[in-house]
């Protein structure tokens, strides 16, 4: 059933600013930002169910447009005399000063509420197609319970990346068992995740506020440990990547040197076949060379 109070339904425009601009910090955090969009969209759906609502009460209830004010007569007989003298003969008299009640201000019809409430609609739906202007962004930052101001600064605002050192590289064949457990804690597993959401139709204002206040800040932790296992697991590749570039280095000498002892093979290799070449020109000249040494040898044996 769709809620018809009118103070409910600025709540949830509330809620449903605060989940846009939480769904604007994970977009500028690279994040997928489509976790949150079924609790928008259907928020925003309860929002113009109770606005339809409202229109429906208007046009039952014509004198309800009229705006409302608080009565502030009261009769002369409740408030005292400008001048009052008391009884005592020994006191001097005492001076009172009238008492004049303040006006509360005037509340607003609730047909401006429900033009209000359809502005922002209008403007939240606008924001949520990513087709929203400036109109539409400055519904987003502007709460309509000034007790929120808080709540909407820090969702607005956008946290500096944490620096860290860099370590050394440890790779293990072992699996960490605190892995899982930390991934398990990050995302615990649910079969259907809209079964436990909660029904606001009969919570307070406060309780609503509270309630809102907890999702918030529990999805502050989930983003700052995304950010942080983001910014480890950015440091892990550019170490990695500092690791390759030193293995290609490597390899580009082991080429270098390659192609060096290639070309001195080259070079030996050219030698050989000049020493064969000039061997096979010279060979009748050497063979005569060394009969004659064979002879000189065997006359020199002889005597």
């Amino acid at each position: 059933m769709a809620m018809a109070n009118p103070a409910q339904l600025l709540l949830l425009a509330d809620h449903i600013k605060l989940s846009l601009l939480e769904r604007q910090r994970a977009v500028s955090l690279n994040l997928s930002p489509n976790s949150q969009d079924g609790q928008i969209s259907r928020s925003l759906e309860s929002l113009s169910s109770g606005i339809d609502a409202l229109d429906a009460q208007l046009s039952q209830n014509p004198d309800e447009s009229v705006t409302r004010r608080t009565s502030t007569t009261t009769t002369a007989s409740t408030l005292p005399a400008p001048w009052h003298r008391l009884s005592s003969p020994t006191l001097p008299p005492v001076m009172h000063t009238p008492y004049v009640p303040r006006k509360p201000p005037p509340r607003p019809s609730l047909q401006d509420q429900v033009s209000r409430l359809r502005a922002q609609y209008d403007d939240l739906s606008a924001q949520f197609s990513t087709t929203g202007g400036d109109s539409a962004a400055a519904t987003l930052s502007s709460p309509n319970d000034p007790a929120l101001s808080a709540d909407f600064a820090a969702a607005s605002s956008q946290k500096p990346a944490r620096t860290t050192n860099k370590k050394a590289v440890r790779f293990t064949d072992a699996d960490d068992d605190d892995d899982d457990v930390n991934r398990a804690a990050l995302f615990p597993y649910r079969d259907d995740p809209d079964e436990e959401r909660a029904d606001h139709s009969e919570l307070s204002n406060q309780q609503i506020h509270e309630y809102h206040q907890q999702v918030i800040s529990q999805q502050d932790e989930q983003l700052d440990r995304l950010g942080e296992s983001i910014g480890r697991q950015r440091e892990l590749s550019i170490q990695i990547g500092d690791e390759l570039e030193g293995h290609v280095l490597l390899l580009d000498e082991v080429d270098e040197g390659v192609d060096r002892h290639q070309s001195q093979l080259d070079r030996a290799g050219k030698r050989l076949a000049k020493v064969g070449r000039r061997a096979r020109e010279n060979w009748s000249m050497t063979l005569i060379v060394v009969l004659i040494v064979i002879l000189v040898l065997l006359i020199v044996i002889t005597k």
